[in-house]
């Protein structure tokens, strides 16, 4: 077990974020206690059923007391409103981070609401499932996953390295970036695919010549790929999209480029550029594997229920 980081952590938000930080966080020892506030009355009483959080809070400015890191963890759409509300509690000293997977728009609505003396080091952990909720998490979700840390100007050194300790605590690997270059490349990585995978199961949906009965009982591997992104939380992706608006937009708008390149071999039966462009991507998956980000293993590794 590590030496704790901070003495108290306060986690804003018990969804699977929070829930699997808490149980990291709790494996290696990084925290001496952890206190947890969500917004649903029938969230709270999960979490405290469940042991989540030593201590789960009723109000969001009793679990910031005394807590020396804050995480904000709702969806980057309610983060304004959240500041807000425990701006005046928060502890001289403290540190407030968050796991937004936006960060210029977070860093727009976040920062008016840091107190002089406050220390605010947004973060995003590039891993998740399809699943949500405070019985979602599990400790070892950001194992070999990178966390991006996307300091402010004027951000002490101290504040960054001690969270990216808690980072690589909880078995992630850190890197820090701009916050805009950010935005673009998760609009390419993350964003646009969850917005094509909507996309490619609703018109699975729309297309009434195949029945939903056939859509289920037949998909193969590609399809069901996309139902599982396209179950994730519909909340927190409508925030991403309105958040992050400019960058998707201009990785859709280039998706749309080759998209019609690609419809335009397969009318002319170009054979060639598309074997060239398949060969291209498919490095692009061998490169993945290679950097320990999946697996090559049959569904990607995934188990079977």
């Amino acid at each position: 077990m590590s030496a704790p980081v901070y003495k108290r952590v306060a986690l804003i938000g018990l969804g699977l974020i929070a829930s699997s930080m808490f149980w990291a966080m709790k494996r290696a020892g990084l925290s001496g206690e952890v206190t947890g506030y969500a917004r649903s009355s029938e969230t709270r009483e999960t979490a405290r059923r469940i042991g989540l959080c030593d201590r789960v809070c009723d109000s969001a400015a009793e679990a910031v007391e005394g807590a020396d890191l804050v995480v904000l963890c709702v969806p980057v759409g309610a983060m304004s409103t959240v500041m807000e509300d425990i701006s005046a509690a928060l502890m001289p000293g403290a540190t407030v981070s968050d796991v937004g997977s936006v960060k210029r728009h977070v860093i727009e609505a976040v920062s008016p609401h840091i107190p002089e003396g406050v220390h605010f080091v947004p973060a995003h952990p590039l891993a998740g499932t399809e699943h949500s909720g405070p019985e979602a998490g599990f400790a070892e979700l950001f194992d070999n996953r990178w966390s991006l840390l996307v300091p402010v100007e004027g951000t002490e050194p101290v504040a960054v390295d001690r969270l990216r300790r808690l980072w690589e605590g909880m078995g992630a690997n850190v890197d820090e970036m701009d916050a805009d270059h950010h935005d673009l490349v998760l609009a390419v990585t993350s964003h646009a695919p969850h917005l094509i995978a909507y996309t490619m199961v609703g018109v699975a949906d729309d297309l009434r010549r195949v029945t939903d009965s056939e859509v289920i009982k037949y998909s193969a591997a590609g399809f069901r790929d996309f139902t599982r992104i396209a179950a994730s939380d519909p909340t927190m992706w409508r925030d991403v999209f309105l958040t992050n608006k400019d960058a998707t937009l201009e990785i859709l708008g280039r998706f749309t480029e080759e998209l019609f390149a690609l419809q335009r071999a397969i009318r002319t039966g170009d054979g060639e550029h598309l074997h060239q462009y398949f060969t291209r991507t498919r490095a692009i998956r061998r490169g993945i594997i290679e950097a320990g980000q999946d697996t090559d293993a049959p569904d990607f590794g995934r188990t079977k229920t």
